[in-house]
């Protein structure tokens, strides 16, 4: 939970260097396809010290639909609308309203596993609807009660990316463990990063032709987004749900990690972008979300002796 902790640290420079684009007048298409294009050679650099491919890249050349599939849909149909709704108002309510992840994996259990996991498990779902409770209090604060129909649209946007990015990143992991590869980490972001290329040229063939070609503020800028974002805190994320392992609790509380986004995303907005700070009803939804990771904290500890418990039983 504390590698989760970090990623969420790193993901949070995100929300900053996209809005930061758009701000300085930026296209936020230019945002998101930089970075996946430039987060690709990156990782390729790390590799060498990762063990390499490994099993790679006969797993793309066996699966190539499987990955092409889920790596847009945990990359590309993540990254669009969350970097579009980044001109809908400061980088910690775009931050705040991604935390509806927290319930977006749990709820799609039962339609993602065929086995034990293919339940709603009371726990994540209670937490993660506390959390919810304190992204809608956070949305209406910054709209003083009010949401208009701009708003809604970047709220519903941010929503499609919180359920597309667990969603394919359980997929992907869900196939590796049928097929019994092992691919580390890093193997599996540059699979996946590798997988989404196609679509993010056809991207930014068209944003080419019907924006222009990018500055060089946007590409430094994405250059910023696909090192902290694409490299470090998607490894350390993927790397903390690995470690998880088969435990449904301990993977919700995993992801509900990235709830910390929306304080680290107040706190380096206000000071670096001079972001208006939360007023009371937002601050009190932050605290609601707070709460929230405490106490998924505490349910996957005690998942966690449970586990224990019953492995010295068997054995």
């Amino acid at each position: 939970m504390l590698i989760a902790l970090l990623s969420a640290l790193f993901f949070t420079l995100t929300y900053v260097l996209n809005r930061a684009v758009v701000s300085g007048g930026g296209h936020w298409q230019w945002a998101v396809i930089l970075r996946y294009l430039i987060t690709l050679p990156l990782l390729a650099a790390v590799l060498p010290f990762q063990g390499g491919t490994g099993a790679l890249p006969r797993e793309l050349r066996a699966y190539p639909r499987t990955w092409l599939l889920w790596s847009s849909v945990g990359f590309v149909l993540f990254g669009v609308p969350l970097t579009w709704a980044a001109s809908s108002g400061p980088s910690w309510l775009v931050a705040g309203s991604f935390q509806m992840t927290v319930l977006a994996g749990p709820l799609m259990a039962p339609f993602i596993y065929r086995d034990e996991r293919a339940r709603w498990h009371v726990a994540p779902l209670a937490i993660g609807t506390l959390i919810v409770m304190g992204v809608m209090m956070l949305q209406f604060g910054h709209a003083h009660g009010a949401l208009d129909a701009s708003a809604w649209l970047a709220v519903g946007a941010v929503v499609f990316a919180a359920f597309a990015y667990p969603l394919g990143n359980r997929k992907i992991l869900l196939h590796l463990e049928r097929t019994g590869t092992q691919l580390g980490a890093v193997q599996r972001v540059f699979g996946m990063t590798l997988a989404s290329w196609p679509l993010w040229w056809i991207l930014a063939a068209i944003t080419w032709f019907t924006v222009g070609a990018p500055t060089l503020t946007e590409v430094l800028l994405a250059g910023g987004v696909a090192l902290s974002s694409g490299v470090i805190a998607t490894v350390l994320f993927f790397h903390a749900t690995e470690r998880v392992g088969r435990r449904p609790t301990a993977l919700a509380a995993v992801e509900a990690m990235q709830a910390a986004e929306l304080l680290f995303a107040t706190v380096i907005g206000a000071v670096f972008l001079h972001e208006a700070v939360p007023g009371p009803l937002d601050s009190t939804g932050a605290v609601v979300i707070v709460m929230g990771i405490v106490l998924f904290a505490r349910a996957s500890g005690r998942e966690a002796v449970v586990d224990d418990a019953s492995a010295d039983r068997g054995a």
